[in-house]
């Protein structure tokens, strides 16, 4: 049984070394993405991998960014697109795709909008339900680190695991939403969106993977990093 695998590998490897001589590149590849996503960049470099490999078959899954990241630990993930607080995981490598500061999103005419402020603190934050993403997710994960150092304790009193939901939340008068910057400018028409100062940890979206990928991992990340080479604020959960 040993001499058989051993056999079927070799043939395995001797195949894979086959197609990379003919430039065709085949398998599978799982790719994980935050729940909500919208992040376009992504899109176009599967679009284009596709379109150049169509023999790798590809499995999108949507998951929150701690659950992504341990998938891509074990194995069970190729690639994945998360939110973190301060940066990727440094065990990983990684494509960081966006890094930024949170902002509060509130309807007009809140008691947080009386002051004139054009910027605000967590501090400011105090006493006011907050509705925000759960945990495992990077924006959560740099509001939680935050609060812990400036040593206050928010209302938390909604949480949602899609950012539209979130504001929606906020719209109506539940809370005040706390969320990235980009994600709070979506709606700007709707809300009062002031940023938050004195948060030293930035939102980022990365795109993760294990050290010495499969070669057609290693193509689609070369996709990946044309399609994000002018990298832009993207409205995802992180």
């Amino acid at each position: 049984m040993t001499h058989a695998r051993a056999a079927l590998a070799a043939a395995a490897g001797l195949r894979q070394a086959v197609d990379e001589v003919n430039g065709l590149i085949r398998g599978k590849l799982m790719v994980g993405m935050v729940t909500a996503c919208t992040v376009a960049g992504l899109f176009d470099a599967l679009a284009r991998f596709h379109e150049a490999h169509p023999r790798v078959t590809i499995t999108l899954a949507e998951d929150d960014s701690a659950s992504l990241t341990a998938r891509v630990r074990s194995g069970t993930a190729d690639l994945a697109l998360i939110g973190a607080a301060g940066g990727p995981p440094h065990d990983l490598d990684a494509l960081p795709v966006v890094s930024e500061g949170l902002a509060a999103c509130f309807p007009s005419g809140h008691s947080l909008q009386n002051g004139g402020q054009r910027r605000l603190s967590l501090a400011d934050l105090a006493g006011q339900p907050v509705v925000c993403m759960p945990a495992g997710t990077g924006i959560r994960a740099v509001l939680d680190q935050a609060c812990a150092v400036q040593g206050l304790r928010l209302d938390i009193a909604l949480e949602a695991s899609a950012p539209g939901t979130v504001a929606d939340l906020a719209a109506r008068g539940l809370g005040v939403a706390v969320l990235s910057e980009s994600m709070a400018a979506g709606h700007a028409a709707r809300l009062r969106v002031l940023p938050l100062d004195g948060i030293d940890i930035p939102a980022v979206l990365a795109l993760i993977w294990k050290p010495a990928p499969s070669p057609a991992l290693a193509e689609l990340l070369r996709h990946c990093r044309d399609a994000f080479a002018a990298p832009q604020p993207a409205s995802a959960r992180r």
